[in-house]
């Protein structure tokens, strides 16, 4: 089993980045470069937090080792060994051999650390870009990058100057690399305690209001009235700047040296908008040179990125309000089969989308009324206990991590303990448990934040590029402080433990923080504290009123404003219910109608028809009579016009005008040049 491990959730991760980004992005549409450095950037990330509980229970063991082989208070070269143990060390069942982990840890972070500082950006600009060329695109991604990376270089100046005024460093490579390092875990620690002081109360919480019915139904009426005023907004937005197009493609004609940028912005314009502004060209007309109202090939660039900025949004409100209505209808739907007498659930419409038959077979009606209305209330209650339950370990853990003698982390506590019997599966459950905690808790915060419409990660592939590779970039930053924020919880930094015994592979990579003293004794240790204000704030709400203050409506539950929108989402939820409604009683009926008299086309084709004039009559399946009858007041044939008859296809079918009384339907329709033609049903609907 050596190095199986490592090979196995080295499989499984790259398989769970992928389904996440097929989750929230497109691989039809969206650029393959953005693709693989995005799906690289969640896979290092996601990998480092995977891997690390194997490199501590390997970091134990090689412990052990060296415990065993020692005499008591021995100084084995760098490291102080304690007392051999009389229990002989086993290997773990994840073992990884010497030499791997050094290698793998240094692949794995300075490729993450390459994608977060310098080619996620240039790749951020280079997709925002409206250009018409690799080389411009790259020009505008050079300039617009050129204060971002100034920037970073000015913090890691002043650094570096740090180090050389210091008389009590020895500038080297080796600590040069650790200051790098220390400026890229301040900048994502700083940012990582404001994620997980939101996230280490708002999951519990989002579970617990879960399992309330009646607060969830609330909040979506909630989000559909604020997601119907952006999906007006981006609807009126596209009109405008499709109006725009519209212009410059009529006003630059087709032998204009800049229309190779209209047609490439034509292109990106939805189908319906190119079919008209097609329509209305005039490709015969040449330009005139002598004239200046022609648009410069700097506002073709800048309204080239306007017109993929609003499709993207226009097609992403469009699939969000769809998804919106059907998450209101299903607990519209929980909330009647509550008091469903039968416990059957009952759906008011059927799913649009095939369900898989193995699905249909276990998940019965009965089956989903009693963890709908039953066993998924309690459920959430007692998960919500759970994880509020670790919410508040991690948090006295986070405040307590920095005192040794005596242990005050629970986190440490619990390592310790095992690390005393040498328990690697429960080491490695614990450390998994631990850090796969609190990625949860920092990367769903990343992925429900919003900043505008610049960032936001939308799931059903409607999320754009800028927005993936912004998220990677984030990924890149915040995880190698967490690891760290992780290893000094549990005690596995000697930084943070004062002891100087092996340290981990991945806390040999970063080096060591004694480098910058005020970093690894100030920093490090007491900025992570502010974690508890951090919960505070975020229970009581205190950022959400002051966005609702500012004017950002946010769901209050004692709110007016909040209130309005409720009843203003409720009313749209129910006009689309309508909608929908009577969009499926039409389709029934239009079914109905097709199965009813469908089987009597065949019949009625086949039909002899003489030439000369006669009676024809069609009589109905339950009554057996002559409704109609055609009459010939012309010269033409009857053949011919009755073939007409059998071959016409009715082009508006309205069910609601049809009359059930027969004796009605021998009234005729006057058609031009005297003729009659029956309105008999076992004709006119044939074809539907």
């Amino acid at each position: 089993m050596s190095g199986a491990a490592l090979g196995l959730e080295i499989v499984f991760v790259f398989f769970l980045a992928l389904f996440l980004l097929h989750r929230y992005g497109d691989f039809k549409k969206q650029h393959r470069l953005v693709i693989i450095a995005t799906l690289l950037a969640w896979y290092l990330c996601f990998l480092i937090v995977f891997i690390l509980p194997l490199d501590v229970s390997t970091t134990i063991y090689n412990r052990c080792k060296l415990a065993v082989n020692s005499s008591p208070a021995e100084n084995n070269g760098s490291y102080v060994t304690l007392a051999p143990s009389k229990q002989k060390c086993f290997k773990p069942w994840s073992y990884i051999p010497n030499g791997i982990m050094p290698i793998f840890w240094r692949v794995v972070y300075w490729t993450s650390q390459f994608l977060t500082w310098i080619l996620l950006p240039f790749m951020q600009s280079y997709a925002r870009s409206g250009g018409f060329s690799i080389t411009g695109k790259i020009k505008t991604a050079l300039i617009e990058n050129a204060i971002y990376y100034g920037t970073y270089l000015l913090i890691f100046g002043a650094f570096l100057i740090y180090v050389a005024v210091n008389p009590n460093f020895n500038l080297q490579w080796n600590q040069l690399q650790t200051i790098g390092i220390a400026a890229a875990n301040t900048w994502g620690l700083f940012l990582l305690v404001l994620l997980l002081g939101y996230g280490l109360v708002e999951i519990p919480r989002s579970h617990w209001n879960g399992a309330k019915r009646g607060y969830l139904l609330m909040k979506t009426y909630f989000k559909a009235a604020k997601l119907m005023t952006e999906k007006a907004d981006a609807e009126e937005n596209l009109e405008d700047i499709m109006e725009e197009v519209r212009k410059v493609s009529e006003s630059i004609k087709y032998n204009h040296p800049l229309r190779k940028c209209v047609d490439t912005i034509l292109k990106k314009c939805p189908t319906e908008y190119q079919e008209r502004m097609g329509r209305n060209m005039d490709d015969y007309e040449d330009f005139d040179e002598r004239q200046n109202s022609y648009p410069s090939e700097k506002s073709l660039v800048k309204l080239h990125k306007q017109v993929i900025y609003s499709v993207q949004r226009h097609r992403r409100t469009q699939v969000q309000w769809q998804i919106l209505l059907e998450q209101a209808f299903y607990l519209e739907d929980v909330a009647k089969n509550e008091t469903s007498a039968t416990r059957q659930f009952v759906h008011t419409f059927h799913s649009q989308e095939p369900e898989n038959k193995i699905i249909q077979y276990f998940y019965t009606p009965t089956v989903e009324w009693y963890w709908e209305c039953l066993l998924r209330p309690w459920f959430y209650r007692v998960l919500a206990v759970v994880l509020a339950t670790f919410s508040v370990i991690v948090v006295w853990s986070e405040c307590t991590f920095f005192s040794t003698k005596p242990v005050l982390s629970l986190f440490a506590v619990f390592i310790q303990l095992a690390e005393k019997t040498y328990n690697y599966i429960y080491i490695e459950m614990a450390c998994f448990l631990t850090i796969f905690f609190l990625s949860i808790c920092v990367y769903s915060t990343v992925f429900r934040i919003r900043v505008f419409n610049y960032y936001y990660l939308a799931s059903h592939h409607q999320t754009d590029a800028y927005s993936l590779l912004f998220s990677g970039m984030l990924f890149c930053r915040l995880t190698p402080p967490l690891c760290l924020n992780f290893l000094g919880l549990t005690h596995m930094d000697a930084t943070i433990s004062h002891k100087n015994t092996q340290p981990t592979a991945y806390t040999s990579i970063m080096g060591s923080m004694r480098v910058l003293s005020f970093i690894a004794d100030g920093f490090y240790i007491y900025y992570p504290m502010l974690v508890v204000i951090l919960c505070i704030a975020t229970y009581f709400s205190l950022g959400t009123r002051c966005l609702n203050l500012l004017g950002f409506q946010q769901f209050m539950g004692d709110s007016e404003m909040t209130s309005d929108l409720i009843d203003e989402g409720k009313e749209l939820i129910r006009r689309e219910k309508r909608k929908r409604q009577r969009q499926e009683e039409g389709e029934n009926r239009r079914r109905e109608w097709k199965e009813r008299y469908g089987n009597r086309d065949d019949s009625t084709r086949n039909r002899a028809v003489h030439t000369d004039q006669k009676e024809s009559s069609f009589s109905e399946t339950n009554t057996n009579r002559s409704l109609s009858k055609y009459t010939r007041s012309n010269g033409r044939t009857e053949r011919d016009r009755i073939e007409l008859l059998q071959d016409a296809e009715p082009l508006d079918f309205n069910a609601d005008s049809i009359n059930d009384d027969p004796l009605e339907s021998d009234s005729g329709r006057y058609q031009p040049g005297g003729r009659y033609l029956s309105m008999s049903r076992s004709k006119i609907f044939d074809d539907v």
